[in-house]
């Protein structure tokens, strides 16, 4: 394969993943700019802090569809190349969390970019190189989200989900076996971006979401009464 055929596919890639749905649908729904809010991720869990739900929701499926347009793009241009369809979503995570298109100069004068933590997209590409995989994406991180009660656990549990169900494939024949370093290369980078949350996690500070935030909700309403 052209090795410049690659650089174009990842080149695209990178600048799928940088576009900042969760900025544009801040500044469309309610003209706030994630950046300056909460986290100041650009990703679904601080859209949905700084203007809701359903704006929130938006911006995961569009982060989920830019992640699979990338490997959907690397198969069509590149249809017996398997580790470009691997790597191309991982550089749209990179672009997702590191968007140039945000770029600013903070007040020392560098260069301050600003993105998500790249569940989303990681979850995209995951659904770009075996759909199904999605299912079980899904199921993982709604209990994480819902009842277990932390955003970045769930999206730590993306790549780690993928991962296990793309070896169980591979193990089968079904897959190849570079899917898995996807997962690998995935998950890294969510690891990194989600330091922060790391260490609340640790010392007990994470915030909480889904039901155990519900119920804290409740119990302070209650308490009040």
């Amino acid at each position: 394969m052209e090795a410049l055929r690659v650089v174009w596919i990842l080149a695209i890639a990178y600048w799928l993943g940088a576009i900042p749905f969760g900025y544009i649908i801040g500044k469309l729904y309610r003209n706030v700019d994630v950046r300056y809010i909460e986290s100041g991720r650009t990703g679904t869990t601080n859209t949905i802090r700084a203007v809701g739900f359903w704006p929130g929701a938006l911006t995961a499926v569009l982060d989920v569809l830019k992640g699979a347009s990338t490997v959907w793009l690397a198969k069509c241009v590149a249809p017996d190349v398997a580790w470009v369809h691997m790597l191309a979503p991982i550089v749209a995570i990179i672009g997702h969390n590191y968007s140039l298109i945000l770029a600013e100069r903070d007040e020392t004068g560098r260069i301050r970019v600003y993105g998500g933590a790249g569940g989303a997209p990681a979850a995209g590409g995951a659904l770009g190189l075996w759909a199904p995989s999605l299912l079980y994406i899904l199921a993982v991180g709604l209990v994480l989200f819902f009842v277990v009660g932390y955003a970045s656990v769930t999206t730590m549990s993306v790549p780690l989900v993928a991962g296990v169900v793309f070896a169980y494939q591979a193990a089968q024949g079904n897959l190849p076996w570079v899917y898995v370093l996807y997962a690998v290369l995935a998950e890294a980078l969510l690891l990194w971006a989600l330091r922060p949350n790391i260490r609340r996690l640790l010392n007990g500070t994470e915030r909480v979401v889904g039901l155990r935030a519900w119920y804290a909700k409740r119990r302070a309403a209650q308490s009040k009464s």
